[in-house]
């Protein structure tokens, strides 16, 4: 309940700071604006993964095993920190090199190549964010990590506003990125005032056993996070084909809904339940954790989905404009899907804290292209609303599965 609270408050500011971004580019820009927004954001969040090598979860759960054995943490820090940095270094020349082609395919603007640019030379000071941010939340330190946030949603808010009045659209997308830069200022100093930091751990490292250890945790990692950006960049590339990118845009907003409410248990998941079920060796206490998670997190994701869904045509309102009314007629069986995908969730976050590596990516690539075959299927036979049943009949056979 602790945890619950602290991450709130992350969560309620990160989410605040989300919703600037949607309404100002809804307001600048429509639907249209916000279809290419979802883009956007789908990249920034491929590469904030690739930025640390896919290692925050393993970060987290090896701090969580080691934070009492002082050589054995000090080991997969300095292997951590190398590993994040050198792949931040690969992934933004990478992207520097070919700035110019991923505008022009993702956002169908070759002047959005300098935007991409800036993302690529941001690469380092995420990777080095989430690092910290990593290491803290192994430590089960809720309050210091939430305070972090707290601040760096606001800082972002800040960011997006002045830049959006200057820029339009091309200043929130910059926003954006700057943002997440700048939390390092915050995130830097919070880390050295706590009471396990210790100097050693900003050490870089080659340790072929962490790296190997890390390394596995990186291909689940990076599974589970490269797969649905580029899934979704697909599902808007056929949606907009098949319906134009105004009716892309009344997906992405509901989409973008439910991301925001969902955060608030996602993220209560990421925090407390990964170096929990980590942490924890016998099963008894496996199944009882789990039956925890089901007793908290179902009703509440039910009693937030039938709020969402009674005050839908109030939310779309409120988040976007008048223009996005025809949204209105997709919350239904997406909210459905939202509901299936927590319960599914509290029992895939085994496979990743029990570093089950080939079961998880196994059944992250067959479901991830069960739900794009889906989405060609229903869209076909239902228009538009077909890719919210696509979604939630996914993560029915997903719950299945797990």
């Amino acid at each position: 309940v602790r945890t619950g609270f602290y991450t709130t408050l992350a969560t309620a500011a990160r989410l605040l700071a989300g919703l600037v971004v949607i309404k100002l580019v809804a307001w600048f820009a429509g639907p249209v604006g916000v279809g290419k927004l979802g883009q956007f954001m789908s990249l920034m969040s491929l590469l904030a993964v690739l930025a640390g090598g896919g290692i925050s979860a393993g970060i987290v759960k090896y701090v969580a095993e080691y934070r009492h054995d002082t050589q054995k943490l000090s080991r997969l820090l300095a292997a951590a920190l190398w590993y994040a940095l050198c792949a931040s270094c690969v992934m933004g020349g990478v992207t520097l090199l070919f700035s110019r082609q991923i505008a022009l395919w993702l956002l169908g603007d070759p002047g959005y190549a300098s935007l991409i640019r800036v993302l690529a030379v941001a690469q380092l000071g995420i990777a080095l964010v989430n690092y910290i941010l990593a290491v803290i939340n192994g430590f089960m330190d809720v309050r210091r990590l939430a305070f972090i946030q707290v601040l760096g949603s606001a800082l972002s808010i800040v960011l997006v506003v002045g830049l959006s009045r200057w820029l339009h659209l091309y200043g929130a997308l910059l926003a954006l990125v700057t943002g997440q830069v700048l939390c390092l200022a915050i995130g830097l100093p919070a880390w050295r005032r706590s009471p396990y930091f210790q100097p050693s751990m900003l050490r870089m490292h080659f340790d072929r056993e962490m790296t190997r250890r890390l390394a596995a945790f990186s291909v689940m990692t990076l599974s589970s996070a490269l797969l649905p950006p580029l899934i979704n960049i697909a599902v808007r590339d056929h949606l907009a084909i098949r319906f134009g990118w105004e009716q892309v845009g009344y997906w992405q907003a509901v989409s973008k809904v439910s991301d925001a409410y969902l955060l608030f248990l996602t993220t209560a998941i990421n925090i407390y339940y990964l170096p929990k079920l980590a942490s924890t060796h016998e099963r008894t206490s496996l199944v009882l954790e789990l039956r925890n998670a089901y007793r908290y997190l179902l009703p509440a994701v039910v009693a937030l989905a039938a709020v969402v869904y009674v005050m839908r045509g109030w939310v779309t309102r409120l988040l976007f404009s008048a223009d996005f009314a025809s949204a209105n007629a997709l919350y239904g069986p997406q909210l459905m899907g939202d509901v299936v995908k927590i319960a599914s969730f509290i029992l895939s976050y085994v496979m990743l804290a029990k570093a089950m590596t080939r079961l998880f990516v196994i059944s992250e690539f067959v479901f991830a292209a069960s739900y794009l075959a889906l989405v060609y299927v229903f869209t076909a036979h239902f228009g538009l609303v077909g890719a919210m049943y696509a979604f939630t009949i996914n993560y029915l056979l997903y719950l299945a599965f797990n």
